[in-house]
């Protein structure tokens, strides 16, 4: 089957309205307990995700597990995905390791029907300014779908390299999960007008203000895959100034919750996870290497949680 192409200038318009309108929901990917994909499940808890108005959604990333996902199963969560949005959200599927690998998951996109992809950062080795340029060159070359670039871990582009990455015609944009405000503000000013700029820190609440400053306001949010009152309560109130709002969001709830994520490598998607089935979302357990968390750290999540929830006046099982 040949490239099947999207027009960039479109999806950048439809994620930049999707951006002033709602968060950036990251879906969980439902498994059984054998570690199996239970797709059903997933269309339930993606039903209700969307219910919620995210300002687009990107399935089959970190917080969905991409990296333990097979090409089967990953064909299947982004057809549902793409299936259920029905058009109403921009659907940006994540692809990744080395380029090659990252074509093929990014074919399987294509066909799926997602909008554009955003590209993990790739496997195992760093690597000089030029790869990591050529890298997206090439995922580029292989796809028709328009690219946002990724930086974490042992991906951090220069200034000199996002201009360059920003010449490539379908890459839109760039996410940020370093947190340099000032490495990440000389990016903002070398790229072109137009590029779009997402805050991907773990927890991106927590650096929403600081963000903004370098003018970066929109992110992407973990507590969105299980608690979307507490996220879109925060959103409403960054938007509309209120500061007494936002922080105390801040204090009560996404400061302990990073706390207790920051306890056990791993916990920026299990206890995600952990807290979903706290809600009764079906979602189920994590893939190894990740592990659940064990009594004593859902004891704590589970009060977390009941503190976020009091906060938005929601509860944790609604009727």
């Amino acid at each position: 089957m040949g490239q099947i192409s999207v027009e960039p200038e479109d999806v950048v318009q439809r994620l930049r309205d999707g951006m002033a309108r709602g968060v950036l929901s990251f879906p969980l990917t439902s498994l059984r307990d054998d570690g199996s994909l239970d797709l059903e499940s997933y269309r339930a808890y993606l039903t209700g995700q969307l219910a919620t108005a995210p300002g687009a959604v990107f399935p089959a990333c970190g917080t969905g597990e991409f990296f333990s996902l097979d090409e089967d199963e990953y064909r299947a969560v982004v057809r549902a995905t793409v299936e259920i949005a029905d058009g109403r959200f921009p659907v940006v599927a994540g692809v990744g390791y080395g380029w090659a690998q990252s074509v093929r998951f990014a074919r399987i996109a294509e066909e799926a029907g997602a909008d554009a992809l955003l590209v993990l950062p790739h496997y195992l080795v760093g690597a000089p300014q030029a790869g990591l340029v050529e890298q997206l060159r090439r995922i580029a070359a292989g796809t028709g779908l328009p690219l946002i670039a990724y930086q974490r871990g042992q991906v951090t582009f220069t200034a000199e390299s996002l201009r360059r990455i920003a010449e490539i015609p379908s890459v839109i944009g760039l996410k940020d999960g370093h947190s340099d405000l000032d490495r990440l503000q000389r990016l903002t000013l070398a790229a072109p007008e137009g590029f779009l700029f997402f805050n991907g820190a773990a927890t991106a609440e927590i650096q929403a203000r600081a963000y903004a400053t370098v003018g970066v306001p929109a992110y992407s949010s973990a507590v969105h895959a299980f608690a979307p009152e507490i996220a879109n309560a925060f959103f409403t109130a960054l938007q509309e100034g209120d500061d007494a709002g936002v922080t105390k969001l801040l204090r009560d709830f996404y400061v302990p919750l990073v706390e207790l994520r920051d306890r056990v490598p791993g916990y920026a998607v299990s206890l995600v996870k952990a807290a979903a089935r706290l809600r009764g979302l079906p979602v189920g357990p994590v893939r190894a290497p990740l592990t659940d968390p064990g009594p004593g750290d859902l004891a704590d999540l589970e009060k977390v949680l009941d503190d976020g929830l009091n906060l938005v006046g929601a509860v944790r099982r609604p009727a």
